[in-house]
């Protein structure tokens, strides 16, 4: 059944989630971060998810944040990568249900699907909650889990999760008055947003923990060895780190082997 709602959404992961939603449901609104300098320009981009809304003919709204002057054009708010505070008098005045790419209550934050690789996770999957004050802790209307294969980076994982999401979202838009579960505190853990630190790769760490961090940074961010982007990798037959695609500052993607040749 479609229905009429308002998304809130501004990277990747949630211009996709949006382009689904679209396809199944009157999408009357998009609430999305102001565009912000990008590139070596630093000429001003839009977020994803306006892209995505310009391109269906979805109003979009822009504000630099949330407060009761906000006017909501739906009953229902799907949140899905959105970054800002969604204060308690604007959740009073619809129900704001959040997408997010783990199995609540593990990796609550905001980087989830990078922190399960980094990890070594061998499961992930799409929780729908209800939007509260705290961070990621509403009760859950749907959760499903899948498998993490091991060549998955985290662009993988979040498309497998965008699609996963979409199919969640419509079965419980569906239902007139979704029902809730509370989220168990035990096993509650938190995926903190990625710093530069996270990105270095330290030879002398394990193969398999440096090989998880590359596939967590993966195709978005990149993990740095030295002065190489490090954007492929994998455990040798030796069990020793081997990097499969680096790219050196200001150079282009290329294969490790290349660059090797390059610098005889």
């Amino acid at each position: 059944m479609a229905r009429r709602i308002a998304v809130a959404a501004t990277g990747d992961f949630g211009a996709d989630v949006l382009e689904r939603l679209a396809a199944e449901h009157d999408v009357v609104q998009l609430f999305t971060r102001p565009d912000k300098p990008r590139g070596r320009g630093r000429k001003l981009g839009a977020p994803p998810a306006k892209e995505a809304a310009e391109r269906l003919g979805i109003p979009v709204e822009q504000p630099a944040r949330l407060d009761s002057s906000v006017g909501i054009a739906a009953d229902t708010v799907v949140v899905c990568a959105y970054g800002l505070l969604i204060p308690n008098e604007l959740l009073e005045r619809a129900l704001w249900l959040n997408v997010h790419p783990s199995l609540l209550p593990r990796w609550r934050g905001a980087a989830p699907v990078e922190r399960a690789l980094m990890a070594g996770d061998e499961e992930t999957g799409v929780t729908i909650h209800r939007t509260v004050e705290a961070l990621d802790a509403g009760p859950v209307a749907a959760q499903r889990a899948f498998a993490i294969a091991p060549d998955d980076d985290a662009g993988a994982v979040y498309a497998h999760a965008a699609a996963l999401a979409a199919e969640l979202l419509n079965d419980v838009l569906a239902q007139e008055e979704p029902s809730f579960e509370p989220q168990p505190e035990e096993g509650a853990t938190y995926a903190e947003k990625i710093r530069p630190d996270d990105r270095l790769l330290d030879p002398d760490a394990p193969a398999h923990e440096l090989a998880n961090r590359v596939r967590g940074l993966s195709p978005h961010i990149g993990a740095r060895l030295g002065d190489l982007i490090v954007w492929r990798a994998r455990v040798g037959e030796d069990g020793s780190f081997e990097p499969v695609e680096v790219q050196p500052d200001g150079g282009r993607r290329m294969a490790y082997d290349a660059y090797l040749r390059g610098r005889r």
